[in-house]
């Protein structure tokens, strides 16, 4: 592997920003900078060495895809969590749908793969940004409920449909995030590729000693109607 692309890497793994030239930015006196990534990394379950090989893996599909000749007609969003690989988008063709899966299986880290790649046009810019917010409130919802481990969820929304990757303590936790999701005003279905292992709920252990105090936990507002939750049981290659 070469230096650069180790450096590329290392950079995604501990969240740093990646300019549109390739290079590292950091942000001083904002949101990141590199001892605060750190930080978010560690505190994570799949730690440090989990976010570097999932940041890896992530980028070698992206880089996979775009290799492709004559290129893919499909507009694809990758995301890994302890080598379990989501694929959202969309393709213009079954075929195209079913070559991105394909690719993803053959890249090294991959241990199980989830097809969410929906075949039909496009979205339109609006609704890509429609979608942002929608990530954006739901990654703020999370963050300041004390009874979710926000830090071990991924979030990708696609055409008002939400998903969720990564684990939970409990079943509990992992319906408190998904009716989270579900009452958000645009989202049409929540879908859940979420894993629950044993373990101290976050109510038991309490807040890390080093963290802030988050807002109490509420209840998500109800909704009326509130968007369908499919649950999806996992599943290795």
């Amino acid at each position: 592997m070469s230096n650069g692309r180790s450096f590329l890497y290392f950079s995604i793994a501990l969240g740093l920003p990646i300019l549109l030239d390739g290079c590292v930015g950091i942000v001083v006196g904002g949101a990141v900078a590199g001892s605060a990534a750190g930080g978010y990394v560690a505190g994570q379950e799949r730690g440090v060495t989990g976010e570097f090989d999932d940041a890896r893996t992530k980028t070698d599909i992206e880089l996979a895809l775009a290799a492709l000749t004559p290129p893919l007609p499909a507009a694809v969003g990758v995301n890994v969590y302890e080598g379990r690989t989501l694929l959202t988008g969309t393709a213009s063709t079954r075929q195209a749908k079913e070559e991105a899966a394909d690719t993803a299986r053959r890249v090294a880290g991959v241990k199980a793969l989830y097809n969410e790649i929906e075949v039909r046009p496009p979205e339109s810019i609006w609704a890509e940004a429609r979608d942002s917010w929608i990530s954006t409130e739901l990654r703020s919802d999370l963050t300041f409920d004390r009874e979710i481990r926000s830090l071990n969820y991924t979030v990708k929304t696609v055409d008002g449909a939400v998903y969720l990757l990564g684990s939970a303590r409990t079943k509990g936790e992992l319906d408190r995030a998904a009716a989270w999701a579900r009452n958000i005003a645009g989202v049409r279905r929540v879908v859940s590729f979420v894993e629950i292992r044993p373990g101290a709920s976050l109510a038991q252990e309490g807040p890390p000693a080093a963290a802030k105090a988050p807002s109490p936990a509420t209840s998500p507002p109800p909704a009326e109607p509130a968007a369908p939750i499919e649950i999806h049981k996992l599943s290795s290659l």
